[in-house]
């Protein structure tokens, strides 16, 4: 079969996105659409509303007016919202005719309204799979899809745990903002001796972060720079300032080395780890990408974790991984034993970036486009 024509719109759908959240599935659509944008290719994002200030900035950004969503989300709000679904399926079917998408990427089941199957007759879709639901939404968004792509071998194992026929799917991993652009190596030398600890995150309590600053050794001297942002949706009110509260607790019992920095624009976050000796992904349920673990092992710096989800697929050989028994405690010993091994050190710096390669900007959208049957122009 011939590929289909190159395309000219590609549209992604996510009612939960909004220009630099701090989010997986929110920061993986950014990545598509600024490679899109570089491909010559017009990304459309349709998204739930209301409007915010700003959205003019965003031209390829479409709010749809029959479904609008608090900030922040919870999931009795979602649900309440899609009650009665058939307005939003109108009106979503409407604007990917009108603004003529030739690709359609749901980016969940649920949350990109995959199981509405709201595309013009004709047009291919790509279900991504950022998380197995094993719901009806779930099952309604496979069915429908032109391409069912999880974003991680862990997202595939974790469907065929669940009884699901994999064996079609095409596992299509999130992109990076920018391509790898590791440190010169007497650079990453003079990180590994004498660079902070950079961390990047989201206010989620399974991250692990208030219990890895606890876990700090007392002789730990290295500064440790924690970014930490709130999202566009809690799973319960208030939780994301009892994470704040939690990490700047813990902080604060050693000023001398931790710093809880604001939120950073997704484009900046690269740049911030480039100038790291190394990142910790503390997560105590799994991942099931891990992008702030991808970005800084673009730019070579080691990652080190606990090894469940799809931190150990991604990392590789690229860091170092503790059990989950170890858990925050092993973090902080492991990572000591790395940077006072500069032979250990450098080769997983060098094996991050060459890791990386499979998550680049361009690649990824040739192979999201490939999955749905449609070659892009050299």
């Amino acid at each position: 079969m011939n590929p289909a024509a190159p395309p000219r719109t590609i549209a992604f759908v996510l009612f939960s996105y909004a220009p630099g959240e701090p989010a997986g599935y929110e920061r993986a659509v950014g990545a598509l659409a600024e490679v899109c944008r570089q491909l010559d290719i017009t990304p459309l994002i349709i998204t739930s509303g209301p409007g915010e200030p700003g959205d003019a900035d965003h031209p390829d950004m479409v709010r749809l007016r029959s479904l609008t969503l608090p900030r922040p989300i919870l999931k009795p709000a979602i649900l309440a919202a899609l009650e009665n679904p058939e307005p939003v399926r109108a009106e979503l079917h409407q604007l990917l005719t009108d603004h003529r998408a030739d690709v359609v990427v749901w980016v969940d089941a649920l949350y990109g309204l995959g199981y509405l199957d709201a595309a013009p007759a004709g047009v291919p879709t790509i279900l991504q799979v950022h998380k197995v639901r094993g719901d009806d939404y779930f099952d309604r968004a496979i069915a429908a899809a032109t391409a069912v792509c999880p974003i991680s071998p862990f997202m595939e194992s974790e469907a065929r745990e669940q009884g699901y026929d994999t064996s079609a799917w095409t596992i299509v991993p999130n992109a990076l903002f920018a391509p790898a652009r590791p440190a010169e190596k007497k650079e990453r030398e003079r990180l590994r001796t004498q660079g902070p600890i950079r961390i990047v995150s989201r206010a989620e309590p399974y991250k692990g972060l208030a219990e890895l600053l606890q876990a700090l050794p007392s002789d730990w001297t290295r500064p440790v720079e924690l970014v930490l942002a709130a999202a566009g949706f809690e799973y319960w009110p208030g939780m994301q300032d009892e994470v704040f509260a939690a990490v700047r607790a813990a902080a604060g019992l050693r000023p001398d080395v931790v710093t809880v920095l604001d939120a950073l624009p997704w484009q900046e976050v690269q740049p911030f780890f480039a100038g790291a000796a190394a990142t910790i992904i503390a997560s105590y349920e799994p991942e099931t990408f891990c992008n702030a673990a991808a970005e800084a092992m673009s730019t070579g710096a080691p990652v080190v974790g606990i090894g469940i989800g799809n931190l150990p697929h991604l990392v590789g050989d690229g860091g170092l991984m503790v059990s989950a028994d170890q858990g925050v405690k092993g973090i902080w010993p492991a990572l000591a034993e790395l940077l006072e091994d500069p032979d250990r050190y450098h080769a997983a710096s060098r094996n991050a970036v060459l890791r990386t390669a499979f998550h680049s900007p361009a690649e990824v959208v040739r192979q999201l486009a490939a999955a749905a049957g449609i070659a892009l122009r050299p």
